[in-house]
């Protein structure tokens, strides 16, 4: 009789949900997991360092909307990547973390790596969290595991697998993979909810539309246009939903943010259909800053924890946003709706504006280079269809101030946790997903220390990934708080560290800018050159992003 181990059994179960690569650091714990993925084809992406590995898995869940899986080994394996099971959990991202751990019959040893319940440990951060003690059980509790991370609201989940349970031998045919692993069932919104939005959004003079990360999760791309196109309702989304409606289209009025621009009582939204939008944190939580109190909201989301936390539902639909958009249609393409070109030249006026306030960074012509000229030479000189990485708390806010998307799921970056460091994984997991396109990844000169050794990841696993490390020489936003509230600053200060070089240290090309006219040719080259490249450029550290300065006001 043929016999298998707990590992081999485990890879059988990724295969048959479809799993083609996973993101992992060796460790003796897993080594039976390592040898079985190669047996079956799956490519095992190694880091340098378990948080990366994780934010690798969650940057392959967000950019190719699938199932993203990270590999950890036990003790501090775990621990290093409790930061992406957090981030995975506050995003709703759909990752399975495996982690190893030591033989059950070593419990109470003070044996190597032991001591803590890493189970217990994950479980407040994930869906599920699980120790795995029955060989044979294995397959089912996989499956069940994938089944939770990857149905709505999506998000990661922990398997804890002892050494001694993954090394363990069955009989084959004594276990069976499970037919179905995933599932397809989206939810749909009911007819009555479905009218009374409509008659909210007929009704409405200046309505909008907050497309957010639920929106992108769901695959709307197509309905949404068809039904702003339809209402003439003007699109503001989160950074997840960027490019959901591309950037170009007249239609698109910016990030979450820009909604601060919109003033006056003839300038201030009156409906909101805030679509797998979860308020909070980019949306100003319940102030008054972005979205109007007196607004009254239409709200589209999976999760009915969502529902009325912080802004009151005029309209509640707890359901699927393609499913709710394509109720919408059905109903709303019966009606006739009103032009709308006074309220959108408003929106558009709005944007305008901010633009030609910003412009004038743009006139600068001595050094150092200003931070919204560097991004915006991002923007012009980056591949039309490139994915976009964000990571920095100051380097991101300004990338968003010129981000252009006309593809989905194109621009990945911080969410709820605000988990800086995270950008070169998520680089290497959005290149992982579409190794054909061209990835950016914008970092911080602080965000950029946190994983720096990942540079030897893109060598190795020759991604092209371009990493833009904005350095100002310093933790800006930490410093730029101590300003504001009239402190002296202490511990922000950062060396004008050279990260091209030590880019080159570890394989990739590296380039050091200092002049803006070099800053264009330099990411054209990196991208013509298809290597790994680093190209470090030199920043002010003066200014403030406007979202920046927005969110430190939101107690005021």
């Amino acid at each position: 009789m043929a016999m298998v181990t707990g590992g081999e059994l485990f890879v059988r179960t990724l295969v048959g949900a479809q799993v083609t690569k996973v993101f992992a650091l060796h460790g003796a714990h897993l080594e039976t997991l390592f040898q079985a993925c190669a047996g079956h084809g799956i490519g095992i992406v190694d880091t340098r360092h378990e948080a990366a590995a994780g934010h690798a898995a969650e940057g392959y869940a967000r950019a190719g909307r699938t199932l993203g899986v990270a590999m950890i080994t036990a003790g501090p394996g775990f621990t290093n990547a409790v930061t992406s099971i957090a981030n995975a959990y506050l995003d709703r991202t759909p990752v399975l973390y495996v982690s190893g751990a030591a033989a059950l019959r070593d419990a109470e040893t003070n044996t190597l790596q032991a001591g803590i319940d890493q189970a217990a440990i994950a479980r407040p951060i994930t869906k599920w969290s699980h120790q795995i003690t029955v060989p044979r059980e294995i397959p089912r509790l996989v499956a069940h595991a994938i089944r939770i991370a990857t149905s709505a609201p999506t998000g990661p989940v922990l398997l804890d697998m002892p050494v001694d349970v993954l090394t363990a031998s069955v009989e084959e045919n004594s276990v069976r993979i499970p037919e179905t692993i995933r599932l397809s069932s989206r939810t749909a919104p009911d007819a009555p909810s479905v009218a009374a939005a409509l008659d909210l959004l007929a009704r409405a003079e200046r309505p909008i539309l907050l497309a957010g990360s639920g929106a992108w999760q769901s695959d709307c791309a197509a309905e949404l246009r068809e039904f702003v196109e339809l209402t003439s309702i003007p699109v503001f989304s989160d950074f997840q939903a960027h490019g959901l409606l591309p950037s170009d289209h007249a239609l698109y009025a910016g990030t979450f943010h820009k909604l601060a621009d919109l003033t006056g009582a003839q300038g201030r939204p009156d409906i909101v259909l805030a679509l797998g939008t979860r308020f909070g944190l980019f949306t100003l939580g319940a102030s008054d800053k972005l979205v109007p109190v007196a607004a009254r909201i239409i709200h589209v989301e999976v999760d009915p924890r969502e529902i009325g936390r912080l802004r009151d539902a005029a309209v509640a639909i707890t359901a699927d946003p393609r499913e709710t958009l394509r109720a919408l249609l059905a109903a709303g393409s019966q009606r006739r709706w009103r032009s709308r070109e006074g309220w959108l030249a408003v929106v558009r006026e709005a944007r305008a504006a901010r633009l030609q306030r910003l412009s004038e960074a743009l006139q600068r012509t001595s050094a150092p280079i200003h931070p919204y000229q560097a991004v915006s030479a991002i923007a012009d000189n980056i591949p039309q269809d490139a994915i976009v990485v964000g990571d920095g708390a100051e380097a991101y806010h300004w990338m968003n101030e010129v981000i252009r998307q006309r593809r989905e799921g194109s621009y990945l970056t911080h969410g709820f946790l605000g988990a800086v460091g995270l950008g070169l994984g998520l680089a290497i997991g959005a290149q992982s997903a579409h190794p054909h396109r061209p990835v950016l990844c914008l970092a911080g000169d602080g965000a950029i220390g946190f994983n720096i050794a990942e540079f030897d990841t893109l060598a190795r696993h020759r991604l092209p990934i371009v990493v833009l490390v904005m350095n100002n020489r310093s933790w800006a936003a930490s410093q730029h708080f101590q300003e504001m509230v009239g402190n002296p600053v202490r511990g922000t200060r950062l060396g004008d560290a050279r990260y091209d070089e030590v880019a080159v240290g570890f394989g990739c090309r590296g380039q050091y800018v200092r002049d803006l006219a070099e800053l264009g040719p330099a990411i054209r080259a990196a991208f013509a050159s298809g290597q790994p490249t680093c190209i470090n450029v030199v920043i002010d550290v003066a200014p403030l992003p406007p979202e920046l300065a927005l969110l430190a006001s939101r107690h005021s």
